[in-house]
């Protein structure tokens, strides 16, 4: 099988306010998530969070156990969150097996010993993806479907961010030690994510972008409020965002991105706002 996992090192705030474009991307975006018949993996010390995607077309892709871990079996003290974005497939874990189709989502409980990944039709395969962080007890593995998701509508047309947020697994949702993860859509005509802009010293965060349309990209800005950067993104990538950064995004075209993140606390609103005119 064809695995890969990257370390990524953490970066303090003084340390990136002196990197340059390259240096930026090589230190927090993740290019390649997807690939055919491969699992990518990316270890973050932010929190030591763990994104990625499988693919899984002409054969089953079975989770490794990367000697990063140190652990006898991947999910020994970790739990996972998994959406699909790709074609219908079936994730089994630990012999049950639950059927994911486009923007459904799967949290699985900590002590899981074997993940393997399924596509339904070669042709359109499943693309799976993967978030996990550290956990401390086991809860019940879970299927979240759009329907059963906790849905909020945010923002305004009028400042090009209205947007559906889908929380799936969250703790109003599903159990989990740390790790949430949702979905934001924007509508036809809004670009830009999460305004006001924040922080929140207690987690770290994931982005990762797609239905990007082909030709069209997204601006995704980071840094301390004051002393900000930009990543140009193109679809189907993620991008590492440190507790001390702003996380925040516009599009040359509507899209569609999943947050994931882990830390301290569960509570989706705890965070520090900056205000648009305080940016710099």
């Amino acid at each position: 099988m064809n695995e890969s996992i990257e370390t990524r090192h953490a970066q303090s705030p003084a340390e990136t306010a002196r990197m340059d474009t390259e240096q930026l991307r090589k230190n927090f975006l993740i290019e390649k998530v997807f690939e055919k018949d491969t699992i990518h993996l990316t270890l973050s010390f932010y929190d030591r969070y763990i994104s990625g995607g499988a693919m899984p077309a002409d054969k089953p892709l079975e989770l490794p156990n990367p000697d990063n871990l140190k652990a006898q079996y991947f999910l020994e003290r970790r739990e996972m969150g998994i959406i699909n974005v790709g074609g219908k497939g079936t994730v089994e874990a630990d012999d049950e097996k639950y059927e994911l189709d486009f923007k459904e989502a799967l949290y699985i409980s900590k002590e899981t010993k074997k993940v393997i990944f399924y596509s339904a039709d070669k042709s359109n395969p499943a693309k799976f993806y993967i978030n996990s962080a550290p956990a401390h007890h086991k809860f019940s593995t879970k299927k979240i479907t759009k329907k059963e998701a906790e849905i909020v509508t945010l923002g305004s047309l009028e400042n090009s961010n209205h947007r559906t947020i889908n929380k799936l697994i969250v703790n109003s949702v599903v159990q989990t030690c740390q790790l949430q993860m949702g979905m934001t859509e924007l509508k036809t005509g809004s670009v830009w994510n999460t305004m006001p802009a924040h922080t929140h010293d207690r987690r770290m965060e994931v982005y990762f972008y797609f239905e990007i349309p082909e030709g069209q990209a997204v601006c995704h800005f980071m840094g301390e409020p004051q002393e900000s950067r930009h990543i140009w993104m193109k679809n189907d990538q993620a991008v590492i965002s440190p507790n001390w950064s702003i996380h925040a995004g516009a599009g040359t075209s509507n899209y569609t991105f999943i947050w994931g993140m882990a830390g301290e606390n569960l509570d989706y609103g705890d965070m520090d706002v900056a205000a648009v005119k305080d940016l710099r």
